[in-house]
């Protein structure tokens, strides 16, 4: 784990738009050696937000990234801020089950450290379907 990368999400934390929770959330992920960074966006109209995984696998995907090598995340609170059920499956569009994800705290110290594998055991992604069915290569 790079400090550019927990620097990234430490730094994307601090740009979340959270007015109605409050629990700002920052991600960063390598790609080719590239940090994409996003943080959360939450709405009025609560289920319309974005989390910061998604936001940074947005703007790794609009910069021709398609395969993400390591994620750092961080939260608001205590207790490690794992990715959610829906990020966790769109981590697996674009990682491997060996992705590393580690959690840091909001001083940018590892509370957790652990791959998409564990976060979501038995998982369905890309190599699942024949290249022919999803439009590309997977994982390309």
């Amino acid at each position: 784990m790079t400090g550019d990368l927990i620097e990234a999400a430490l730094a994307a934390r601090l740009r979340a738009y959270a007015p109605y929770s409050r629990f700002q959330v920052g991600a960063a992920l390598l790609c080719k050696g590239v940090i994409h960074a996003g943080c959360n966006v939450e709405n009025a109209a609560y289920p319309q937000g974005n989390c910061a995984e998604a936001s940074a696998i947005a703007a790794m995907v609009m910069a021709g990234g398609r395969r993400i090598e390591e994620i750092v995340i961080v939260g608001s609170g205590e207790a490690p801020c794992t990715p959610c059920g829906g990020c966790r499956q769109r981590l697996r569009e674009f990682g491997a089950p060996e992705l590393p994800v580690r959690i840091i705290n909001t001083e940018g110290k590892l509370v957790l450290d652990t791959t998409l594998e564990a976060l979501l055991p038995w998982s369905f992604g890309p190599d699942h379907l024949s290249a022919g069915n999803t439009g590309e290569e997977p994982g390309a």
